[in-house]
């Protein structure tokens, strides 16, 4: 924002003195509040600065506080997506029953706050089943459940029946995608489409597998018409207006099926692998957009690129590495970056996502090459530990 000629106020929880000197550098004033999430320590800490100045937006990029967010943007009186988009984005029972409404198709799906309602669900749509967080993000806190009594034990596990509520979903068989943007008014001036190999849930639960993400550089092809053509409206319907916006979606034998969408930019790196497939400051882009309303520059589409994480394997602290030589003498020239923790460094739960542990983000002109390489590094690239 700074870049682009906005006058920044941080918002966080951390101390002044904890912030580097770069960070301080953008800054024009910082309030500190004991949690983000606390509405009224936010809305205080808002209308501080609104005695000094004017506030034209109010933004934040992580999941969980993008409802608080909405909430003192209302009612400070500053632009932006309303409450009632930000509950839609988080609540997902709430948010697919909106838009089956509006003919986006959608896997059946309830919000269940008792093991009768679950197992009622169960009964009419049959198994498997989705369970998961009525506001999770991404495959956080999901489970697939095969039958009645792993359903029950789940939903017990979940605390449903005492007071917990959770999002039950008919199982969508196929391949899993994201689709993202950049939109200003509604209205996308950027978009991305991406490739889970392999879906989520199965790349989150399974320690041997290898898992990697792909941004196709092919998005004009006629095959992700469909996909484009579901994405902008529910953006539309769902009256985002100028935000980030991350949207998963299914195809398989049902066909297309929307699942969910946030409010923000993608997690796992996704913006810094989008920039090096289209030669783009993708976060001054976003400033302009908030801050001008436009954007200067167009994706080149020059590159499909990705991330593929490389899981220790067993959980303990990294030992070493085999296979890194001969990737960086096979594939060097396509790596953009790497993360590869030093031995003795502790390793985190691979159900922490993509980017826990060592991982690699590449791009190369051609997408099924770039799946191909990284087929070959998840072969190749053992990572120990012990």
């Amino acid at each position: 924002m700074h870049s682009v000629g906005a006058r920044v106020t941080g918002i966080g929880e951390a101390h002044p003195s904890q912030l580097d000197d770069e960070l301080k550098s953008w800054l024009h004033g910082y309030e500190q509040v004991p949690s983000v999430v606390d509405e009224g320590a936010l809305y205080d800490a808002v209308r501080r600065c609104q005695k000094r100045e004017w506030v034209d937006r109010l933004e934040c990029t992580i999941e969980a506080h993008i409802i608080t967010t909405a909430k003192v943007r209302e009612a400070t009186k500053i632009p932006g997506p309303s409450v009632q988009s930000a509950m839609l984005c988080r609540d997902k029972p709430m948010m697919k029953e909106f838009l089956r409404k509006h003919d986006i198709p959608c896997a059946q799906s309830t919000g269940v706050d008792t093991i009768e309602e679950g197992l009622a669900f169960a009964r009419r749509v049959g198994f498997p089943l989705i369970v998961k967080p009525r506001a999770g993000a991404g495959a956080s806190g999901t489970t697939r459940v095969d039958e009645e009594q792993h359903l029950v034990q789940t939903l017990r596990e979940m605390n449903v029946g005492r007071g917990a509520s959770v999002a039950l979903e008919e199982f969508i068989e196929g391949h899993e995608g994201f689709y993202d943007t950049l939109s200003i008014d509604g209205r996308p001036v950027y978009e991305f489409v991406s490739h889970y190999y392999p879906n989520v849930l199965d790349a989150m639960r399974n320690r041997w597998i290898t898992p990697y993400i792909v941004s196709t550089n092919r998005i004009d092809a006629s095959g992700y018409d469909e996909l484009k053509a579901m994405g902008r409206k529910v953006i539309e319907v769902m009256d985002l207006g100028t935000t980030a916006t991350h949207m998963e979606w299914f195809v398989g034998p049902k066909g297309l099926k929307f699942s969910e969408i946030g409010s923000r930019p993608p997690g796992v790196g996704q913006w810094d692998v989008y920039a090096d497939g289209n030669d783009i400051d993708i976060y001054r882009e976003w400033a302009n957009a908030v801050v001008h309303g436009r954007v200067e520059r167009r994706p080149s589409r020059r590159f499909a690129s990705g991330i593929i994480a490389l899981r220790p394997d067993r959980d303990g602290r990294i030992r070493g590495y085999e296979g890194i030589d001969e990737v960086q003498r096979r594939f060097g020239q396509y790596i953009c970056r790497a993360h590869l923790p030093p031995a003795g460094w502790p390793t985190q739960p691979i159900e922490a996502g993509y980017m826990a542990n060592a991982w690699i983000q590449m791009r190369h002109p051609d997408y099924d090459t770039m799946r191909e390489i990284f087929e070959i590094i998840g072969r190749t690239v053992k990572v120990r530990a012990g």
